[in-house]
């Protein structure tokens, strides 16, 4: 699951165009809205500090220390970018391994409930939790939720002496129906999350046991089989001109390193030999395999794509919820645009096998492939349907809540959120029964199918 806190989410910037480091910065000290995702900033004495707010709270989340002109770090490695615009009131911000942007206003002062204390009782969390959900969560009609009647059905559960184990179970209980994997409630080390029904949460043993059949069943007669980023991301030559790339998350590529400037650069590494010069050159098509993907950067997944087409094209616009008050409201969706990479590319036809298993930037990735110019067939089954990056909202007794604000769009205004990205081909991804007979269903058409692709082409 793709995690990304407030911070960084308010982070998420598409890249802006920066002024030259000499100009004149218009100041970006002061107190900031941002437009959508509840929250408000301090920005002062080189302390970039957010704030979680609510119509109910105002809770202190993460902060991060200046490193550079308007630049700004978290202790976990975010790089967090700040600009103002001329007219001083408004701003950008961004962060390293995020698209789209977050628009900031400035204020006169932070709300007053930002400098009192939260009372930390069960029902003053339980408030904040519903409140939270109430403001941000976009999808309570489309999955049918009346988020009011269960606020009436759980709150007169709460009282000064439930537990916090008590509340813990209350507070799963009312998000389980929205079968949500962007949802989550935590408590320490537990966490209780859900998944669409019918799908598989890909999990480290999950990888590990279908990477495994991969090898010995899928790759028996490949050559050049390779692994990079800490075995995330798998390549091999297969018979015939094809290629086989199979990448089970956008992060974790360069162990305890989780700055993206180090996941960049293993990624590089890794597509400066899958996809060089003379290996472009003899590529007739590309099997990309996301069966298996548990998410991560969704820029990273833009710097793949970038490297498989030659014209720039729509990869996906981007927005949030809006208004408290009404989910049906967005701020102006930002598009995000694939641009050629420097160097080889692979512009011939591609596979992209997806399940219930591919999810979030796994997803995001396979949409940004939709447009891609060229023959791109995806195979397998709908994805998992989680696309928002992930909202970490703290509670006033120390849990959090995990929560989605954001939409994905085709260039139609489509999007995929609960239903995930069907394919064209639809096949069996990793059934009992396909494990039991040795079969690779969706794999072996994608071979298939390129196959006919370059048949015809000669």
């Amino acid at each position: 699951m793709r995690i990304i806190t407030a911070t960084a989410v308010v982070l998420a910037l598409a890249g802006q165009a920066a002024p030259a480091a000499n100009a004149h910065q218009p100041t970006i000290d002061g107190n900031w809205r941002m437009d959508g995702y509840g929250t408000v900033l301090s920005i002062r004495n080189g302390t970039f500090q957010e704030y979680q707010a609510t119509a109910v709270s105002c809770l202190k989340g993460d902060s991060a220390q200046r490193t550079g002109p308007g630049t700004y770090t978290t202790p976990g490695g975010d790089v967090l970018t700040v600009r103002a615009q001329e007219d001083r009131d408004h701003a950008f911000l961004r962060a390293d391994a995020s698209v789209g942007s977050r628009n900031l206003r400035r204020i006169p002062a932070l709300p007053d409930a930002c400098a009192r204390p939260t009372a930390e009782d069960p029902l003053t969390t339980f408030d904040v939790f519903w409140q939270t959900f109430e403001e941000n969560y976009p999808f309570f009609a489309s999955k049918g939720i009346d988020w009011h009647k269960v606020r009436d059905q759980y709150r007169p559960q709460v009282h000064a002496g439930t537990t916090r184990d008590e509340l813990y179970a209350v507070f799963s209980e009312m998000v389980e129906p929205l079968y949500d994997a962007h949802v989550a409630v935590q408590d320490g080390n537990r966490i209780f999350a859900q998944v669409r029904p019918g799908t598989v949460v890909p999990t480290g043993e999950l990888d590990t046991k279908v990477k495994k059949f991969i090898v010995e069943r899928d790759l028996k007669g490949a050559r050049n089989l390779q692994e990079f980023a800490h075995g995330r991301i798998t390549y091999a030559d297969l018979p015939g001109g094809q290629g086989y790339l199979r990448i089970s998350g956008f992060g974790g590529y360069a162990g305890e390193e989780t700055s993206y400037t180090a996941q960049l650069a293993e990624l590089d590494r890794a597509l400066d030999t899958v996809l060089g010069q003379e290996r472009t050159q003899r590529l007739k098509s590309l099997i990309i395999d996301l069966r298996i993907n548990g998410g991560g950067s969704d820029a990273l997944g833009i710097h793949i794509a970038q490297r498989l087409t030659n014209t720039p094209y729509l990869a996906y616009s981007k927005r949030a919820r809006n208004d408290p008050a009404d989910p049906t409201r967005h701020t102006r969706p930002q598009p995000v645009y694939i641009t050629p990479a420097q160097g080889p590319r692979h512009t011939g036809p591609v596979a992209v096998l997806t399940g219930g298993s591919t999810f979030s930037a796994g997803e995001t990735f396979t949409q940004a492939l939709m447009g891609r110019p060229g023959k791109t067939v995806r195979i397998g089954q709908p994805t998992q349907g989680v696309f928002s990056d992930v909202m970490s909202r703290k509670l006033p007794n120390g849990m959090a809540a995990w929560l989605p604000n954001e939409e994905f769009l085709t260039r139609s205004g489509r999007t995929f959120d609960g239903t995930g990205i069907p394919p064209h081909l639809t096949e069996p991804v990793f059934t009992k029964e396909e494990f039991d007979k040795k079969r690779d269903s969706a794999f072996d058409r994608a071979v298939n199918v390129l196959r006919n692709y370059g048949a015809a082409a000669s």
